[in-house]
């Protein structure tokens, strides 16, 4: 499982579609929809630690062809102040089936919800990368803790959407 996350300064990571990417800090997609960590109607940002994650995370559920075939930008934002966040430590969990890929219970969104109310960044480790950590961002507490760092485009290496033989 992945190790304490917080030292040195803390960068997060998210890939959207290129037409979203302004729109990347409003949680709006999540909340449209649900989440891992939170239920429909609940505004949540999602990333990673790391730019390879947050690619991953997206292509498990899109696939790399979506990335390949339609402009994507890639974000890293800076944490302001690394006390705001609270992490999720494997064995506080209450049901380690949540850190496994697979469709979230209510139970484990209503965990995510619970701790998105209280603190404005929560990082979990990935169920894609289990030595990886995920950050879930409430948006509305987060104003104002955050630095948006760069914005650029993001070209998938071709390698990962192979010709068909």
């Amino acid at each position: 499982m992945a190790k304490d996350p917080l030292s040195g300064e803390i960068h997060f990571w998210r890939l959207d579609p290129a037409e979203h990417a302004a729109t990347w800090n409003s949680g709006v997609g999540a909340e449209k929809v649900g989440g891992r960590w939170n239920p429909k109607g609940m505004a949540t940002v999602y990333a990673a630690l790391d730019a390879s994650t947050a690619i991953l995370e997206v292509a498990v559920h899109k696939g790399f062809e979506a990335l390949d075939c339609k402009p994507h930008r890639l974000t890293q934002v800076l944490v302001l102040d690394r006390s705001k966040i609270f992490v999720v430590q494997p064995q506080s969990i209450a049901n380690s089936n949540w850190l496994v890929p697979g469709t979230p219970s209510r139970s484990q969104q209503q965990f995510g919800a619970e701790l998105l109310r209280q603190h404005p960044f929560v990082l979990v480790p990935s169920s894609v990368s289990p030595h990886s950590w995920n950050l879930a961002m409430n948006p509305q507490l987060a104003l104002g803790l955050y630095e948006l760092v760069l914005q650029e485009p993001f070209a998938l290496d071709g390698r990962l959407n192979k010709p068909l033989s």
